[in-house]
């Protein structure tokens, strides 16, 4: 078998599911599995996964293990050369895996490989691609300036090495993820992945990232942030240093100084976008004329069918775009997304033979799911 995609889920049912319609999709042309670890949800997500997914391997836990453990258990019982580490909040093209794939086969010695990753209003998230974190760029991170904690020194189309990626898609073989002992079971949530991509690197493999494909990932879904996130980045960091490097003084006092700040600018930054951005339309992309009336009385909202044709018109801001994935493919609504992110606009997508649309407006915060 070539790929095990490994799903670690906790309370997300709707971001699951439209997760593993999107992978199923991108595994077509690939011999492959798909591994779900539940992490004790309290909603109906392993209840739909059986339903709708049989053929899915299911992992009930019946505590929350953590990100670690948990992804860990998952690979030991995977069948493929390849793994990919895949958060469920996130949704790839049909071409993702695939060009995944190929590029990996390229890299004789890879360790890991990761790529674009945009959040829910199509813009960039600049954790795709990261440098090996100093106590100094920690800090920075926390009080908001993240230049030197990510890799802004490459592009965010191009492809090249780097020193740490995202756990939200990490790629690499299964033999070698085994080798390094895997996640490190000390980290519960945060952390893990930038101590999983360092210790390749000291294994003498190298991490890639590869700009040319993308997947959406919400961002905030199963890892909302909060008071406890920073207390969490800052435990993940401290864990990080004393396994890696000499205790650092100077970057416990630093870290500990940026988190007491940053909570304090959190309590006092609380104004919601939506009172900003005054959505002025609101377009339907399918040719499904019955979901359009069924949509526009649950939203009791004017609701625009409309062709893709009306994506051409460059002049479209403060806009709700949703997109019915039966009329568009996920790489189409993607690009669509990036192409018109930062004029104000909102997006949903309603996941192929699904009752219900999603999305997520700011990436730190839960998203929308409509059911109807």
């Amino acid at each position: 078998m070539k790929l095990s995609v490994i799903i670690l889920n906790y309370n997300v049912r709707f971001f699951l599911e439209q997760c593993i319609l999107s992978v199923q999709v991108g595994l077509k042309k690939i011999e492959s599995e798909i591994i779900i670890v539940d992490n004790n949800s309290s909603d109906d997500s392993c209840q739909m996964v059986k339903q709708l997914f049989p053929e899915i391997i299911l992992l009930e836990n019946k505590e929350n293990l953590g990100f670690s453990k948990a992804n860990n258990q998952a690979v030991k019982i995977a069948k493929g050369d390849y793994v990919c580490i895949l958060n469920p909040d996130t949704a790839v093209t049909e071409n993702t895996f695939v060009e995944v794939l190929k590029y990996a086969n390229s890299k004789p010695n890879l360790g890991a490989l990761g790529v674009y990753l945009m959040d829910g209003k199509g813009l960039f998230l600049p954790e795709s691609k990261r440098n090996l974190p100093t106590p100094k760029a920690s800090f920075l991170k926390l009080m908001g300036w993240s230049n030197s904690y990510y890799a802004t020194h490459i592009a965010p189309l191009e492809s090249a090495e780097v020193s740490v990626l995202v756990g939200a898609f990490m790629f690499m073989k299964k033999s070698i993820y085994q080798e390094v002992g895997g996640f490190d079971e000390d980290y519960f949530m945060y952390g893990e992945d930038i101590d999983l991509s360092y210790k390749l690197t000291k294994a003498g493999y190298r991490n890639y990232y590869l700009g040319t494909t993308n997947i959406l990932h919400y961002k905030g879904e199963s890892t909302k942030k909060d008071k406890a996130y920073f207390d969490r980045f800052y435990g993940a960091m401290f864990i990080f240093y004393q396994k890696h490097f000499r205790n650092n003084i100077g970057f416990n006092t630093l870290v500990k100084m940026g988190v007491f700040l940053t909570k304090k600018i959190k309590k006092s930054s609380t104004i919601s976008e939506d009172k900003i951005n005054q959505i002025q339309k609101t377009y339907l992309l399918s040719k499904n004329l019955k979901l359009a009336e069924i949509l526009s009385e649950k939203l009791k909202i004017e609701l625009q069918t409309v062709s893709k044709d009306i994506l051409l018109d460059a002049e479209l801001s403060n806009c709700c775009f949703i997109f019915d994935v039966n009329y568009m493919s996920y790489s189409q609504i993607f690009n669509v997304m990036k192409k018109l992110s930062g004029f104000g606009n909102k997006y949903r997508i309603r996941p192929p033979g699904c009752n219900f649309i999603l999305g997520s407006d700011q990436s730190d915060e839960n998203g929308s799911v409509l059911v109807f």
